[in-house]
């Protein structure tokens, strides 16, 4: 469906127009008429499918031009890269309106914002970390929100934002129009479906878990991390095909040690971002990655959900994610926009149970590729691979417990240790004396005491 057959005003039409934007994906055409309906919108995307302009359309459609300093408009979504793809997105679509668009996230001076917010604006979008604590210092006036979009809410959840969603929907206003977008619906998504919002109207592209079918996967049985860096090194050298790629870590740790790696080899043509770099060295590393500064990106899962960026040629995953999710999550960061895609997992044999997770829930298999002749297979290992020497402590035995070195004891007991314990040689003679305990206090004890006696 082209973007021309949608109830569109001019201002959008034309900023679509300078976007080049003209032909709706099916998760935006389907969305628009149910979020210009008002009811509640549950969307299940996979990611790539176009699901912010889904969301973004339909509002500014309905957002007229109000002087009111409080906003009417929420957008939560689950990292700072997110909010500032948002904020950027909103913009240019609202190029010929008036509308207030202000982004708020940590890690950045919250006064700052706070006067921001006082100026007024119609739009916010915001991590829930950052609103949560806007709203504890009465910073922000929630009461005044007409819609609330809750954008990949699953990464949410994942990240640990359960407490503050919850506590954020309830100081909103009962008569709310909710939108809540995701890429995959489990369990702890529906517990906030069913909490907060009535009766909504669910719209589903693609069973949750199904690839995209315009990106093309493959595998490779890759046995440690140094030999991964040989392959990849290898594929790498391939410019023409490898032309941009994003290439995921486990942890930040892993995100260090392959960019350092890949600095050696292609000097200037590999970034980085995970949550130990500035906020500032995370957009500039993002922003030089999509004008084609820098050929590679390095990035853990966290702060590669949601990007959206261009023409990335592949995804390449150095180790198999323990939820099968993250990898859905991974592989959508190409094939954007049903344009084609490629993604590459190398899977050592302790992370099979993962692969085979991955697959279930895709209900495919990934196409396993021979590791090529000509890259070396190290034998080094890295801290993490290395087997662990376990030692025993010697010196801290339990008490009582039997030296291993010495064996069993073998005497019997001397015969002063023989004696039957009877209570200690005082407490005998008194009660031969007093024909009662000395000890005063238990009178029923006492009672009972002479009665045997």
């Amino acid at each position: 469906m082209k973007f021309s057959e949608l109830n569109l005003n001019t201002p959008l039409t034309n900023a679509l127009d300078d976007l080049g934007f003209d032909t709706a994906t099916p998760i935006q055409y389907q969305s628009y008429p149910v979020i210009m309906s008002g009811k509640d919108v549950v969307g299940i995307a996979q990611t790539g499918t176009g699901k912010t302009l889904a969301y973004c359309l339909p509002i500014l459609r309905v957002l007229t031009y109000k002087p009111q300093v409080n906003p009417r408009v929420l957008i939560m979504v689950p990292t700072r890269e997110l909010v500032v793809q948002v904020v950027d997105e909103l913009e240019k679509l609202s190029k010929y309106t008036k509308n207030r668009i202000l982004g708020v996230f940590g890690g950045t001076n919250i006064n700052t914002q706070k006067k921001a917010i006082a100026e007024g604006a119609d739009i916010i979008v915001a991590t829930p970390g950052r609103l949560y604590d806007l709203a504890l210092a009465r910073s922000i006036e929630l009461k005044k929100i007409q819609k609330i979009v809750i954008d990949e809410v699953d990464v949410m959840l994942d990240l640990g934002f359960k407490f503050q969603i919850e506590n954020i929907l309830e100081l909103l206003p009962r008569q709310r129009q909710g939108i809540l977008f995701s890429a995959t619906m489990t369990d702890k998504v529906v517990k906030i479906i069913n909490d907060s919002f009535i009766h909504p109207v669910k719209i589903s592209v693609a069973v949750s878990g199904t690839p995209l079918e315009n990106i093309e996967q493959t595998r490779y049985d890759v046995q440690n991390f140094y030999t991964k860096m040989n392959l990849l090194e290898h594929l790498l050298d391939d410019y023409e095909t490898y032309s941009k790629a994003i290439i995921f870590a486990k942890n930040k740790r892993m995100a260090d040690r392959i960019y350092d790696r890949l600095e050696e080899v292609f000097s200037g043509e590999a970034c980085v971002i995970h949550s130990n770099k500035t906020q500032n060295y995370r957009l500039r590393s993002i922003r030089q990655f999509e004008s084609g500064e820098n050929r590679l990106l390095i990035a853990t899962d966290v702060m590669a959900r949601g990007i959206d960026i261009e023409q990335v040629s592949h995804v390449i995953s150095l180790d198999t994610p323990d939820y099968p999710e993250n990898y859905m999550h991974r592989i959508g960061r190409t094939g954007r926009a049903e344009k084609k895609g490629a993604s590459i997992l190398m899977t050592k044999a302790k992370e099979q149970e993962f692969l085979e997770n991955i697959e279930k829930l895709m209900n495919k298999k990934i196409e396993v590729i021979p590791f090529p002749k000509e890259v070396e297979i190290s034998e080094e290992l890295t801290p993490e691979e290395q087997p662990k020497v376990v030692e025993i402590d010697t010196t801290k035995r339990r008490k009582g417990a039997q030296d291993p070195e010495k064996g069993a004891s073998f005497h019997d007991k001397k015969e002063k240790n023989m004696k039957e314990n009877l209570g200690g040689s005082y407490r005998r003679e008194i009660a031969k004396k007093y024909k009662k305990p000395k000890t005063k206090g238990d009178k029923n004890f006492n009672r009972r005491y002479n009665k045997k006696l």
